[in-house]
Formats: structure tokens, sequence, C-alpha cells
């Protein structure tokens, strides 16, 4: 008995869903008007975010803005490029001493090992003297490295904030669709714990 009860009140339960159906459509349909946009917000691939989307929406068709994107992109890859040499080089430097030190620890004459540590270290401290300069040169091109992202994040910011501003506009979030939606979750969730 208990089961029929059940089958009954759950195919009245469905039978009012699906009249409901089109009532509930109407409500999603009310919610998604308006929200075309001549905007172009979107991602523009699985790696971009919407912000470097709606930026080089704004630069595709725009030649000045277009050669300043690549000047700065390939400035920053040299940037990096500079750097990675240069590190390459003192890294490997460094590493030759540290590995020699041990070498030069590991001797068992104690005045050959003397001799030898003392040679290195005259040697590594030159080094070091000959490379200050250039680790404050890495030291600027670092820092203008940093610049440059900052004022080239700074000019995106201004450029785009415009448009998402307008994409929202484009796009109300009104709550009267929300509301109904809620009203019909809620009615269902009376049904439903009507069911024994």
């Amino acid at each position: 008995m208990k089961k029929i009860f059940f089958i009954s009140a759950l195919t009245f339960s469905i039978i009012s869903c699906t009249e409901n159906k089109s009532q509930d459509h109407n409500i999603v349909e009310k919610a998604a008007e308006n929200t075309v946009s001549s905007i172009p917000i979107k991602r523009l691939s699985k790696t971009q975010d919407i912000f470097n989307g709606i930026y080089y929406e704004k630069i595709k068709n725009d030649q000045e803005l277009k050669k300043i994107d690549e000047k700065i992109s390939l400035m920053q890859e040299d940037a990096h490029k500079m750097q990675s040499i240069y590190n390459s080089i003192i890294f490997n430097s460094e590493d030759y001493y540290l590995i020699a030190k041990n070498q030069a620890k590991s001797i068992n004459d104690s005045v050959l090992r003397k001799e030898m540590i003392a040679l290195i270290k005259e040697s590594s401290d030159n080094y070091y003297l000959k490379i200050q300069k250039i680790k404050e040169l890495k030291h600027t091109i670092n820092r203008n490295k940093q610049s440059i992202y900052s004022l080239y994040a700074a000019f995106k910011i201004r450029k785009t904030l415009p448009e998402i501003e307008k994409y929202q506009k484009a796009h109300p979030l009104k709550t009267d669709s929300l509301n109904q939606f809620i009203n019909k979750q809620n009615q269902l969730l009376e049904e439903l714990k009507k069911l024994k």
C-alpha cells in the first residue's frame, strides 16, 4: 500500500514538474534576456584569462598598440635570455670553486693542501671582484624588467576596465528571475517533504 501511495505521489510530482517545465523554462529564458553584448568578452583560448582576452580583443585592430605589445614581449624575453646567459657563466664558475675547494681539502699533504686552498681563494676573490659590476648590471636589468611589467600591467588595466564595465551594464544582474526560480524550488521542496 505504501509503495502504491509513493508511486502515485511520485507520478503526480513528475506530471506537475512537466507542466511547470514550460513555466520554469520561461523563468530561465527571462534571466537570459538582454545578455547579448557587442563587447567581445571572452577567453580566446583555454590558457588565456578574461583580462588578457579583453586586452587582446581591444588591440587586435590597432597596429600601434600591437607593435608596442610585441616590443614589450620581445624586451622581456631578451632580458630573461641575457640574465640566463650570465647566470649560467657565474654559476659554472661558482660551482667550479666549490668543487675545487672540496678537492683541495681532500689532499693528504697539509702544506700542499694549504697552498691549493690559498690559490683557489685568491682566484675566487679576484673573480668575485670582477663580477661585482656584472651583478650590479644584472640587478639594473631585473629592476627595469619589473618596471616595464608594472607599467605595462597598469596600461592594460586602464585599457580593459572600461570594457568590463560596459559588459556589466549590458548584463544587468536582476533578482526577479532568481527569486521566481527559488520560489519554484521551494514549491518542489514542500512537495517532496509531503511524500511519505
